[in-house]
């Protein structure tokens, strides 16, 4: 089995590439420094539990989550170290640094255990809603213990049969003398566990019959200011496919106390605040699964000799591993250049474009690095010895959660096209390839011409993920010299350059 080793070079490579100089007090020394140092702690802590994790898994006792027991000295490791407040403000104990930086532990992270990951990536992004949303009091009450690990958070938004339509969310919060919630919420991570000594939910509930806006935005704590427990119970945790350590849990609140964040009926646009931290991370989720299978297969195609030769010298297997390279480093370039846009502040509505475009690449790529990873090892990447089947089950959920694959892609189409700004942002940036550039244009006038274009939605955010794509190898073909391997980046710089026409073609025949 191959052991964990964190991709730092090639993290940090990829970040470099998409400009991250031009992020305001960017060190990049510093983050190669904490780069170096939290690779260290997974690759000899993280990664360690992984597969014990996956084993046992969690269970529900007395109404409470137990974690796998291995997990709990690791997260107190965490929080010794300081990794969990490495994005909170310096006022409220944390480190201050900005999402770049949490882009790369957070991807090293979720390669070297993504279950665990799962439960502790949730905090920074309920710290920012709070920054933006929240009172003086809130914050300043509820920001540090998040930054210093004593509690870790949850988004409390899907209830059952509501999915992604937030106009069916029932779950109801009612002032009186203060505010109550009650409701059923389900698919959330880490809504309870025994690492941290507390939860911080941020609920989606509510306060008016007014579609969505009559949702608002509640902070719950899973303890009383009387040191009682808040009505708050997990009734049942998911048996999932994949994610086995990490607790997916149905939530009954009954009449739990609650705080509002920010306005009456601005809830989704608080809640929005952290999931669009979300899909970045489940993007970085994606590249790092797809490096992990990538890491495993290269390893294995190395030591096995079929022929007289390793595999990896025959050519459909070159080609796969090559693939699965593109698809992780190429993924990684998209998430990152988001983060990087949205980081300078330069361009708003490219980060609204480029955020679901980075998702979907990710994601998708990562089962498919996981998929070819299968086919590398044969009948032994079917086996749980080498855990590429592993992979390939927690790597299936990244394309559902935070808002299927299909949703952003139909948002895309629809909702980003009517709101024209997005789509200029992203022919702005493909300026950078002319020749690409008006086989998008074209299909971009296609789709806006169309009444109903739902059913071309697919096909049209493959074109245009692989449109970005081919800028972000491009920006690295450019830097290659700063690569420890150039000729690696020149030679899947030159693979990556086969696929548009394989989605010029797609998007063509769903016409």
């Amino acid at each position: 089995m191959k052991r964990f080793s964190a991709p730092v070079d090639d993290i940090l490579f990829t970040l470099n590439a998409m400009g991250a100089e031009r992020i305001p007090e960017w060190d990049g020394a510093l983050v190669a420094e904490l780069a170096g140092h939290f690779a260290s702690f997974a690759e000899g802590e993280i990664a360690a539990v992984d597969e014990e994790g996956d084993r046992v898994g969690t269970v529900l006792e007395n109404g409470r989550v137990r974690m796998p027991p291995c997990f709990q000295p690791v997260y107190q490791s965490y929080v010794e170290q300081g990794w969990c407040g490495l994005t909170a403000p310096e006022e409220y104990g944390g480190q201050g640094m900005g999402a770049a930086v949490l882009g790369v532990t957070s991807e090293i992270f979720s390669g070297a255990n993504v279950s665990l990951q799962m439960v502790t990536g949730l905090v920074p992004g309920a710290v920012r809603t709070l920054m933006h949303f929240g009172s003086e009091e809130q914050k300043s009450r509820n920001i540090p213990p998040l930054a210093s690990g004593e509690w870790l958070a949850t988004m409390c938004l899907t209830e059952p049969g509501a999915g992604s339509d937030l106009s069916r969310v029932r779950t109801r919060a009612v002032d009186d003398k203060g505010w109550k919630i009650t409701g059923e919420k389900i698919f959330i991570s880490g809504g309870d566990q025994d690492m941290s000594k507390g939860v911080f939910h941020l609920i989606l509930a509510r306060t008016s019959d007014d579609g969505i806006k009559g949702l608002s935005l509640f902070l719950a704590r899973s303890e009383r200011d009387d040191g009682k427990r808040n009505a708050i119970t997990v009734t049942r945790i998911e048996e999932k496919m994949g994610l086995h350590a990490s607790p997916t849990c149905q939530l009954a609140f009954d009449r739990a106390e609650a705080e509002l964040v920010g306005e009456l009926g601005g809830g989704l646009k608080a809640m929005f605040t952290m999931m669009n931290h979300a899909r970045l991370d489940v993007s970085l989720q994606g590249a790092a699964l797809a490096a992990r299978a990538t890491d495993i297969a290269r390893a294995y195609t190395a030591e096995r000799v079929q022929g007289g030769r390793p595999i990896n010298q025959h050519a459909d297997v070159a080609r796969m591993l090559d693939e699965m390279d593109v698809l992780a480093m190429g993924g990684r370039g998209i998430a990152h250049l988001a983060l990087v846009t949205m980081e300078t502040g330069e361009n708003p509505d490219l980060v609204e474009a480029l955020t679901p475009i980075a998702k979907v690449f990710c994601t998708d790529g990562a089962s498919l690095a996981a998929d070819l990873g299968i086919q590398c090892l044969g009948g032994y990447g079917y086996l749980q010895e080498y855990r590429m089947e592993q992979i390939a089950r927690d790597a299936r959920i990244t394309r559902i959660y935070e808002g299927a694959n299909g949703i952003h892609a139909t948002a895309l189409a629809t909702r980003l096209m009517r709101l024209v700004a997005p789509m200029d942002a992203l022919e702005e940036l493909a300026a950078e390839r002319p020749d690409l550039l008006s086989d998008w244009q074209e299909a971009r006038n296609r789709v806006a011409s169309l009444a109903d274009p739902t059913p071309i939605a697919s096909a049209f955010m493959t074109l245009t993920a692989e449109l970005v794509h081919q800028i972000v190898w491009d920006r690295m073909r450019a830097q290659m010299s700063a690569h420890v391997d150039p000729e690696r980046i020149e030679r899947l710089a030159a693979v990556a350059a086969r696929r548009f026409p394989v989605a010029k073609a797609i998007f063509n025949a769903a016409l």
